[in-house]
């Protein structure tokens, strides 16, 4: 049965279909989650270890339990977005989540910045991209792909951007201002353009996806991949094998790229180079994210999900295998922009996989949990390549292992083609 649609007027009148104001929105929430996003956490870390002489284990263990406690609730965030709505779920959670930095500005014990921590991986990392990853499949579906690919660009911007303008901040105008300086914003310029232009389906506005309306002989074009409009609950989806296929292979990107990540200063150096060529190769893979993005959504509008990822995990086998290799500047610089194309399609792919395979309906609960084993995945990831070197010195014997996690996820996605719909089980 059909969700009964309350029809509202526009919030501005447009010669151009809303949903790409709807867009626009939501690529702001993706840079707004960046407050809350470790490459912007993480300029802090050093100024509250030297203010108030905290240890870097301490500091650093806080941040790993509340990144777990925050995984552990998204399920349950996923389940008040299909009870209330992206509109009103966005309109909350940012102010909240501006309020979380004020919070930030003013702590001065472990247990004030774990609770800080906590919101800041809950509401940032977690619902300010869990949000609009809902939202978008119903505005677009022939371009779904492209969309979500725009969308993205959000984060992409944030995370080229808020690194340095962070350092800036913090050290021409302090820590305090510089937690204001995001709070502000969240609450006076997100939370009311969140409110004021989302809304929560085309239909709510008399349209349909993709920038047609009723009637018009194009909203019955078939979309070149195959996109699921049955009401799949998160209990169905569990049912069928490609869910749980596809949470491995969404769990492994997680896992591996926060690991190197996490290491990066200390892979590069140990193969002889300087910290500062570290944090080149990291901006490299940042940048090259932004044109390859665009070709992504093309992509994914034509292929089929599961193939292209599936294709897509030769790239990270092959660029652990190059930082492995890598005994040159070259070789680490190709490394970057391998294993920056990937983490495009990754995350684009991400986006389109759930609503092609399980439709929108209940998309809030699924794109919940499915968000539950990212953040556990990231959690997790720094730990065996920190154990491997205390134990051996080095990371080769963990690249080499790690290597075997996109090669089992090169099958994983090949064999999961959307499952089929049935009422009683979701899937035959």
């Amino acid at each position: 049965m059909e969700d009964n649609i309350v029809l509202e007027e526009k919030p501005i009148k447009t010669s151009f279909y809303y949903g790409w104001i709807v867009l626009i929105i939501a690529a702001l929430s993706y840079f707004f989650s960046g407050p809350g996003q470790t490459y912007s956490i993480s300029i802090f870390i050093d100024h509250y270890i030297d203010k108030f002489n905290w240890s870097r284990s301490l500091i650093s263990s806080l941040y790993s339990m509340a990144t777990l406690g925050s995984g552990l609730i998204m399920t349950g965030v996923g389940r008040y977005i299909d009870k209330l709505g992206q509109r009103k779920m966005l309109t909350i959670v940012s102010f909240v989540f501006g309020l979380a930095c004020f919070w930030m500005s003013s702590i001065f014990n472990p247990i004030m910045i774990f609770i800080g921590f906590l919101f800041l991986r809950l509401l940032g990392q977690g619902s300010m991209t869990l949000i609009p990853q809902t939202l978008i499949p119903h505005w677009f579906k022939n371009k779904r792909g492209f969309a979500l690919s725009i969308m993205g660009l959000g984060g992409v911007i944030a995370s080229s951007l808020l690194p340095p303008l962070n350092n800036w901040m913090i050290g021409s105008l302090g820590l305090k201002f510089t937690w204001w300086f995001w709070g502000i914003l969240l609450i006076f310029l997100m939370t009311p353009l969140g409110w004021f232009f989302i809304r929560n389906k085309p239909e709510n506005i008399g349209l349909t996806p993709d920038g047609v309306e009723k009637g018009d002989f194009r909203a019955k074009i078939t979309p070149r991949v195959y996109m699921s409009n049955d009401p799949w609950t998160l209990k169905q989806a569990m049912t069928t094998r490609a869910f749980w296929f596809m949470i491995y292979c969404i769990v492994v990107p997680s896992l591996v790229n926060t690991g190197l990540t996490f290491h990066m200063v200390s892979i590069v150096t140990e193969k002889g180079f300087s910290s500062g060529f570290a944090a080149y190769i990291l901006s490299i893979s940042a940048i090259i994210r932004l044109p390859i993005t665009f070709l992504a959504g093309y992509l994914l509008d034509r292929i089929r999900v599961h193939i292209l990822k599936a294709v897509n995990f030769f790239l990270l086998a092959g660029a652990l295998f190059l930082i492995l290799q890598a005994d040159s500047k070259i070789t680490l610089i190709i490394y970057a922009l391998v294993h920056g194309v990937f983490m495009v399609f990754d995350n684009v792919s991400t986006g389109v996989l759930w609503p092609n395979y399980f439709g929108n309906k209940y998309l809030g609960s699924i794109r919940g949990f499915t968000m539950t084993a990212i953040v556990i995945g990231s959690s997790l990831g720094p730990l065996p390549f920190g154990i491997a070197y205390d134990h051996f010195g080095g990371y080769k014997e963990v690249m080499i292992i790690t290597m075997i996690l996109p090669i089992l996820a090169i099958i994983a996605a090949f064999v999961s083609p959307p499952p089929e719909y049935t009422a009683e089980k979701g899937e035959k």
